[in-house]
């Protein structure tokens, strides 16, 4: 999917950059109106030409209309996940499946910020966590760890069955050195004196 939108961006930009070429070469009249409609003349009088222009117009419409979808499809994500009960339609917000999962950040120490980005799909729901951790973190058993706890939860608050894909980002480790750093920063100075009363 990601090779189709480099493809079409780099269309695109073809494109624009041609349109632009041609009209900069035309203000500066290197081109004149008589050159333009003579290649619309021999395009037209030669059939392997005419059929060249055909292919050419159908495939740029093809192109423009699949790389339209592409994009729309990209904003038409689900806001909300929906599923139904015995009363009636739910639905719940992603941006409060992110809260809950934001949560999770004090449930584990090692986890210093963790950032949840839910997108809900028709196969299922996709979770991606960027994760700053301490330096004391094992990554490999954290990671496992993190992501069975942010499954069952979603599960179990949800109430849901649908697959559950969880990505897990490591943005950043922070080592308890620039910690304690940071902590003897934010301590008040201590003023000679201060406590010296006559």
């Amino acid at each position: 999917m990601r090779f189709f939108s480099v493809l079409g961006i780099l269309f695109y930009a073809a494109i624009i950059i041609i349109v632009g070429i041609t009209l900069i070469v035309f203000s500066f009249g290197l081109l004149q109106p008589q050159h333009i409609f003579d290649a619309l003349v021999y395009l037209q009088s030669n059939p392997n030409s005419k059929m060249v222009t055909g292919l050419t117009g159908f495939l740029l419409i093809l192109i423009s209309f699949s790389f339209a979808q592409l994009i729309l499809g990209k904003f038409r994500r689900e806001k909300t996940i929906a599923f139904d009960t015995s009363s009636g339609e739910v639905t719940i917000a992603l941006s409060a499946v992110e809260d809950l999962i934001r949560r999770l950040a004090g449930a584990i120490p090692e986890i210093k910020e963790l950032r949840p980005d839910v997108i809900a799909t028709k196969k299922g729901i996709l979770v991606d966590l960027r994760v700053v951790l301490k330096s004391e973190a094992n990554i490999p058993e954290l990671t496992s760890r993190l992501q069975d706890i942010t499954k069952s939860r979603i599960q179990e608050v949800l109430g849901i069955e649908e697959q559950i894909l969880i990505k897990i980002h490591v943005a950043k480790i922070i080592s308890a050195e620039a910690k304690s750093r940071k902590d003897i920063e934010k301590e008040p100075p201590v003023i000679p004196f201060g406590g010296y009363v006559r």
